[in-house]
């Protein structure tokens, strides 16, 4: 489905966005673009939603098998994707998310910015230049062109990176590089301060089956902490990452709860491998944690040690035994647990919130 902006009589701007999931799905759509779509509304800039996958697609996408309906929603893709090249020209800039097409070389890109001559705003949140295909799709891993990335960057007018490492790694290939970290909206979304008065205090982690992997490496830490402490343990996913293990509480990720999901945690942990791909994530589960006035024990990996501030609003954890020890502080004292949520809450505001980012946002299309 392509979405179209509900539109009036004149425009200061008109932008088309290219991107690969469904709207509202898709959490680096959501905090990437699509919580900003209101201000381009109140600033008086028509934009036009172009989705690749339908949501019929998308739900089955990154499950085993199913190999001929992907198949015909890549061809699908490909037909509307073709159909909306000859309306590119209506348009001022086209944004473009991690990629137009999921396969082959950017032809798309290239006919846009070299024949159509439009200003590509090129956005990312990840080291995508790094082959991390899912096991349910391997099949199409080897038709996937991860050099693409750095062609369309060459491409771009101007590229916004997620992190100062992303930023880094593609600014010998195009100069005009904007930083515009992953943000939170603060007002209508995380608009909420937990207070942590919970009977028995909450572990919890948030992500997705790309990211469950991740989890692993600390469950030999929780168990030491339930052998000492009486917690929950929740896990927020869409897939369970251990059904069998019996210290934890699984939850399918639901966009109609997150956040009453979320609210139930008091301490937020996100647990990552030193490799050049989480160098590349932008701390999102860190920064939702603090949002919500949850203080966060993450890796010290990538952005985690810009956003996190090691004992003000959280804690860098570098070894098995840091975990133990600083998870151990917060689940013995619940004040600890407040004042690190409320300096999170504060920093989450002035750096990495909508209202903070609007202006820096704004500014990519001129």
């Amino acid at each position: 489905m392509i979405y179209l902006h509900n539109s009036t009589n004149s425009y200061k701007l008109k932008i088309l966005f290219l991107f690969p999931y469904p709207v509202g799905h898709a959490a680096s759509q959501r905090f990437r673009f699509e919580q900003y779509l209101t201000i381009l509304d109140n600033e008086g800039i028509y934009y036009r939603l172009a989705p690749f996958l339908s949501e019929r697609t998308w739900r089955i996408f990154y499950k085993k098998g199913f190999f001929f309906k992907k198949s015909l929603a890549l061809f699908k893709g490909f037909v509307k994707r073709s159909f909306i090249l000859f309306q590119v020209v209506k348009y001022d800039f086209v944004f473009i998310h991690r990629e137009s097409f999921p396969i082959g070389p950017p032809i798309f890109e290239w006919i846009i910015g070299y024949v159509f001559k439009r200003r590509i705003i090129y956005d990312f949140d990840d080291a995508i230049w790094i082959s991390n295909s899912s096991e349910s799709n391997r099949f199409f891993s080897p038709l996937k062109s991860h050099s693409n990335v750095f062609k369309i960057c060459r491409l771009a007018y101007k590229i916004s990176a997620g992190n100062d490492y992303l930023l880094n790694t593609v600014k010998k290939y195009n100069k005009n590089v904007v930083l515009n970290p992953t943000t939170i909206d603060t007002i209508n979304l995380h608009n909420r301060f937990i207070h942590h008065s919970n009977k028995i205090l909450t572990i919890g982690w948030t992500g997705s089956h790309s990211t469950n992997k991740y989890l692993e490496s600390l469950f030999d830490v929780i168990l030491r902490l339930k052998e000492k402490y009486v917690f929950r343990f929740l896990i927020i996913s869409d897939e369970n990452p251990c059904p069998d293990c019996d210290f934890m509480e699984f939850r399918y990720w639901n966009k109609k709860t997150e956040i009453d999901d979320l609210s139930e945690i008091n301490i937020g942990i996100m647990p990552l491998k030193h490799d050049p791909w989480s160098e590349g994530k932008c701390g999102f589960k860190a920064l939702q944690y603090l949002a919500l006035g949850i203080p966060a024990v993450v890796s010290p990996v990538g952005v985690n040690e810009k956003i996190v501030e090691h004992g003000v609003n959280g804690f860098i954890c570098r070894t098995d035994q840091d975990w133990f020890i600083n998870l151990s502080l917060l689940l013995e004292n619940r004040n600890l647990i407040e004042r690190l949520g409320t300096e999170g809450r504060k920093k989450i505001s002035e750096q990495y919130s909508v209202n903070s980012n609007t202006a820096n946002f704004i500014h990519l299309f001129s």
